[in-house]
This record gives C-alpha cells, sequence and structure tokens, in this order.
C-alpha cells in the first residue's frame, strides 16, 4: 500500500543512471595511472560509510580518457562482486564499468534520501544477479527499480533524522576507534616494562623482569570429556560452548561434563583467537586450546600477556606450536602483574561499553529507516 502523498518512481525517474567504464586493456596498465583523479573502485566503495571515504588508485590524462568522470554528489553503486554496496562522492571521481553512478534529479530526489533508500534495497538487488564468475547485475536491473517515494520536503526531512543517527554513529566509531589504540598502546608501554604502574603506597614498581618460556608459564588444560562436536551445537542450552571462532559464545550444549574451574583462556590453534573465559563452558572439539597460567603468573595478566604475543600466520595449520616457542617477559611481583591486568581490563570494559553502545544506535536506526523509508511513520514538516 502507497502512503497517502506518496509515489512509486523508477530509479531512472528519479536520477540520472549511467555506468562507469575504463576501456584501457589491459586493466593495469601503467600509462593510464598516477594522475590527480580519483580512480573509484568497487573495494573502495564497499568500505566506505554513507560517504566515499577514501580510494585506491588516481588515473591520469590519458587515464582519464578512457574512463569516465561523475561530480560531487552521485551516488555509487556496485554492481559486480558485492552486489548493492553504495556512497556518496564528496569530489569528483572516475570510476570503471563495475560502478554504476545515480545523480539525483534535485527537483525530485534528495541524494541522502535516496542513498538510504538504496541501502535498505541491498538484499533485493543481490537476489536479482546473474552467476557468472563472479556475480553481477547491470542497468536493466537498476533503471526500472520501483522506489516507494515522498514529496521532495518530507525527503529532506527522513534524510535530516538519519544524518543525525549517522553522525552518532560516526562519533560512536570514532571514540571506539580511540580507545581500541589507546589500549594497544598501553599495552606496549605496560608489557614491556617501558612505563611502570604506581604500587600501593604510591610508589613506582622497581621490581626486576624476567623472561620465561611457554611451559614455564602456563599449562594446557584440555579436558577431552568436555569437548563439543560443532555438528552438535544447539541454539539454547544449559551450557555455553566456546571454541576457536571469533565470536565468544558458538553456540550452547547440555552435557553434564564442562569446565567450572575458571577463568581459563582460550586458544585457537588454526585461527589464533585468543578469549579470557570466565563462565562454564565447554570448548569446541576442533583446534581449541584450554591453557591455564602457572601459580606465580597472574591468569589475567597471562591473558595478556598471549594477546601482546606475535604469532605467525600459518593460515589454516596449527599454531600452538609456535605459541610454545615464545619467550616472554614478566615482572616477578605478582602484585605488579594483577595492576598490569587491571589497567588492561578497564580499558576492554570502555571497549566493551562503546562497541555496546555503537550495536545499540545501528540496530535503532535500522528500525527507524524500516519506519520512515516505507511511510509507516510520518515526519512533521515544518
Amino acid at each position: 500500500m502507497v502512503p497517502k502523498g506518496w509515489y512509486e518512481h523508477t530509479l531512472d525517474e528519479l536520477a540520472l543512471v549511467e555506468r562507469g567504464k575504463f576501456s584501457a586493456r589491459p586493466r593495469n596498465d601503467p600509462r593510464y595511472y598516477g594522475g590527480h583523479m580519483p580512480f573509484v573502485q568497487t573495494g573502495d566503495v564497499t568500505s566506505s560509510g554513507t560517504y566515499l571515504n577514501g580510494f585506491s588508485q588516481t588515473l591520469n590524462e590519458a587515464g582519464v580518457g578512457v574512463s569516465k568522470v561523475f561530480p560531487k554528489d552521485t551516488i555509487l553503486i556496485t554492481i559486480a562482486a558485492n552486489i548493492g554496496d553504495t556512497a556518496i562522492t564528496v569530489f569528483e571521481v572516475a570510476c570503471p564499468d563495475s560502478v554504476v553512478a545515480i545523480q539525483p534529479y534535485k527537483d525530485v530526489a534528495d541524494v541522502y534520501w535516496l542513498k538510504k533508500h538504496l541501502e535498505t534495497r541491498k538484499a533485493d538487488l543481490d537476489t536479482q544477479s546473474t552467476q557468472n564468475a563472479q556475480k553481477n547485475i547491470n542497468l536493466q536491473v537498476l533503471k526500472p527499480l520501483l522506489i516507494l517515494t515522498p514529496p521532495l520536503p518530507e525527503q529532506k526531512k527522513i534524510a535530516q533524522i538519519l544524518s543525525t543517527w549517522d553522525k552518532a554513529i560516526t562519533t560512536t566509531e570514532q571514540l571506539l576507534a580511540s580507545s581500541q589504540q589507546q589500549k594497544k598502546a598501553l599495552m606496549q608501554q605496560l608489557l614491556t616494562g617501558k612505563q611502570r604502574l604506581l604500587d600501593q603506597n604510591g610508589e613506582r614498581f622497581e621490581g626486576e623482569w624476567k623472561f620465561l618460556t611457554f611451559d614455564d608459564s602456563f599449562k594446557v588444560a584440555n579436558k577431552k570429556s568436555a569437548q563439543v562436536k560443532s555438528s552438535d551445537y544447539l541454539d539454547s542450552g544449559s551450557v555455553p560452548v566456546v571454541d576457536q571462532g571469533k565470536q565468544l559464545i558458538a553456540g550452547y550444549c547440555d552435557n553434564d561434563d564442562c569446565y567450572t574451574n575458571v577463568p581459563v583462556i582460550v586458544f585457537g590453534d588454526h585461527t589464533r583467537c585468543l578469549k579470557w573465559v570466565d563462565f562454564e563452558f565447554c570448548p569446541g572439539a576442533d583446534g581449541t586450546q584450554v591453557l591455564n597460567t602457572k601459580e606465580f603468573l597472574d591468569k589475567k595478566f597471562g591473558y595478556y600477556l598471549l594477546c601482546h604475543t606475535d604469532i605467525p600466520n600459518l593460515g589454516y595449520s596449527r599454531h600452538m606450536r609456535e605459541l610454545k616457542e615464545q619467550d616472554f617477559k614478566v615482572p616477578v611481583d605478582m602484585a605488579e602483574q594483577q595492576k598490569i591486568a587491571a589497567v588492561l581490563s578497564a580499558a576492554d570494559q570502555e571497549i566493551t561499553t562503546l562497541q555496546q553502545q555503537l550495536d545499540h544506535l545501528k540496530q535503532e536506526k535500522k528500525a527507524l529507516m524500516q519506519q520512515l523509508l516505507t511511510g509507516k511513520r510520518r515526519v512533521q514538516i515544518n
């Protein structure tokens, strides 16, 4: 049902829709590159947010002559590989034929509103792609795309509201990135002894540090009877399953035999993922290594030591043998270990809080877009 005052328009009724071009062969011929014109390709669009935030190559005059140039405030949309990713240009760009340029007609469509609408059509466009060497769509799919269109003043109001949410998300992303960078710097300083913290008396720790091997510092605490095959993971259950994947909890089970002597450290033998697990759990069966620290090493400090250890990437080979060959620089004083761990834990908590705020903002914005861009929720026009 079309909301009152709204109309259905095709995309090419709202905007000039043109495919990019780069006719030079071979495409990597260096004679066309290295000038002043940004040459924006699918990866550049995919890695951007609302606005195009970078480009990997530039074209010289010869390159511009065999390409197609589009102005600022053009919506770029990818039509090959990653279908339907979009970004608004903030400067003049050239594009190849794997990118389509959408230039909204200013009297019928607001660029920000149209960009946000196209974001909601990504899955729809993907289902219409053809599968050759790689997925792709063409102008015959894009131009007749039906778009539920409010009057221009309402578009601009919707764009203003969504822009406010985008700014809040961007600010939170920047705070998160800053906190992650600060934690990285802290680890570099604190886990090498370059910066010493204050003890309980307000004095700098001055105790010695010594080098230890993996076997001096850690012990492998695998318990085969508690392991769960990935095919046996449940969507819900009484016991979380922690494996070597990126997510902290990979699934659930109802096993009686589980790890109760926690916290422990989980290391992904294939993935090199490290996790601090402070709840009862069962480990995944494949490549999940459960580690504990020796008595003189604080557990949380040991976890951060491992996080700060550079383990070479061997692909899907096993990395435990690489970890066991590492040496670790450790303060002898357990109180200093615990103080370092406490500072890094506080940094982790700040990162977790910001990540939760970011996830919440994105979820709220997604729900709001669903309401505003379909007319289920109408805005007041001043």
